[in-house]
């Protein structure tokens, strides 16, 4: 028994060791928008092993898993004190989720969980699961976490185990180790999901991106991304929300959308990476997109490209729920680099990096949805003729040129 405790220890402390430490590197070649990574920065096996076994002995002879994780995913990013921490959805064998911060050097690789996951205060109606939180650094000096927190429907019919009604957490803190819970956002919505917080006041006031839901899984008639204003976050509370963002008929917003972190300020506007949700014969499909609002007005969108700008590629789209791609957390340098923190299939994260001016200039000079096949052959068309005018021109402009040489 000793000996199979010992070496049990020893070949999983090596093999994660060699996993934490593993250099990540850029895939060749990408879309000249983003380069992704060839490794996951998180997965289950990257959750510490104190965590998972017990390290006595005596109790536990046979080194075996006493408490598993299965995925590792949907995280909030913030860059605090110089560290890129991002805060993860970790999920265990028992299906209910909790948080965890993970901080790297680099941001890229290196990724290693704190001692401890998060430990979360509750209200007054306890949450049976919590899940995919937000970080804004809020100009009130203080950081705020909105999360889903998800309890099973009062008015469920007997027997059924699987109604759920889903509304907006809030907590904040100052080091991601201390949280203040807040009682959960009010609206008129009857269940919320994914709500993120301006980093700004507008008017005097807190805004947020909302997205109402008809029911737990159905958006519903008004879905879409939200706008609303609340007074204060220690009793949130949104009467009116607008959506500014709306789902669309054969887009990759049909089914539902929704605010992935907080927007990033630039001086074109305000940037956002967003989800959207459509439909297909094997099942829902996610994929991520950006869009640009104003810079005095945050609730006007002025750019929006047609189409994904992140989708699941190869291993990523396998896992617990197949076919997605989901974002809720980037990081925005001093030199301009930006992180993005996504995750594949409701299994592992990745990050993807890219600078601030390529993903202006992909939000600004991509053509928008024309909502019809005519108007994409159009928009290729237009491209085409543009390319062999600019052709054209250079040969013209090296004519002269070309002749002396003669």
């Amino acid at each position: 028994m000793k000996n199979t405790f010992q070496i049990r220890q020893k070949e999983l402390e090596q093999f994660q060791a060699e996993l934490t430490a593993r250099k990540n590197e850029r895939q060749p070649l990408g879309n000249g928008i983003y380069d992704r990574y060839k490794h996951p920065i998180l997965t289950n096996q990257h959750a510490p092993l104190a965590w998972r076994y017990d390290l006595n002995p005596e109790t536990n002879p046979y080194f075996m898993e006493r408490i598993g994780v299965n995925a590792v995913f949907n995280a909030g990013a913030i860059k605090l004190d110089g560290r890129y921490l991002v805060v993860a959805r970790v999920e265990g064998h028992d299906r209910k989720s909790f948080f965890a911060v993970a901080e790297s050097p680099n941001g890229v690789d290196n990724f290693r969980f704190w001692e401890k996951p998060i430990t979360m205060p509750e209200t007054g109606e306890p949450d049976v699961n919590v899940y995919d939180m937000r970080l804004t650094q809020h100009e009130d000096g203080w950081v705020y976490g909105l999360f889903c927190t998800e309890r099973k429907d009062p008015d469920a019919k007997p027997g059924d185990e699987s109604s759920a009604v889903a509304q907006c957490g809030i907590a904040r803190t100052r080091d991601l180790i201390a949280w203040e819970r807040l009682p959960d956002l009010r609206s008129t919505s009857p269940q919320q999901r994914n709500v993120v917080l301006h980093p700004e006041f507008v008017h005097g006031k807190y805004a947020l991106y909302t997205r109402p839901q008809d029911s737990f899984i159905e958006a519903g008639s008004r879905g879409g991304i939200g706008w609303g204003l609340t007074d204060s976050m220690e009793n949130a509370a949104v009467d009116d929300e607008a959506i500014i963002d709306p789902k669309a008929y054969h887009t990759v917003y049909e089914v539902k959308n929704g605010q992935g972190p907080a927007p990033l300020k630039t001086d074109k506007g305000w940037l956002h990476l967003a989800h959207g949700v459509r439909n297909t014969a094997a099942g829902l499909r996610y994929v991520l997109y950006l869009f640009l609002t104003d810079l005095q007005d945050p609730s006007k969108v002025i750019a929006k490209p047609g189409g994904f700008f992140l989708a699941p590629e190869g291993e990523e789209r396998v896992g617990d729920v197949s076919n997605v791609a989901f974002a809720n957390g980037w990081i925005l340098d001093g030199d301009g680099t930006v992180f993005l923190y996504y995750a594949s299939s409701d299994t592992r994260t990745h990050v993807a990096t890219s600078t601030l001016e390529q993903l202006l200039d992909y939000v600004l000079n991509t053509p928008a949805d024309g909502l019809r096949s005519a108007a994409s052959v159009e928009q290729i068309n237009q491209l085409v003729d543009r390319n062999k005018a600019y052709i054209q021109s250079k040969k013209h402009a090296m004519a002269p040129e070309l002749n002396g040489a003669n």
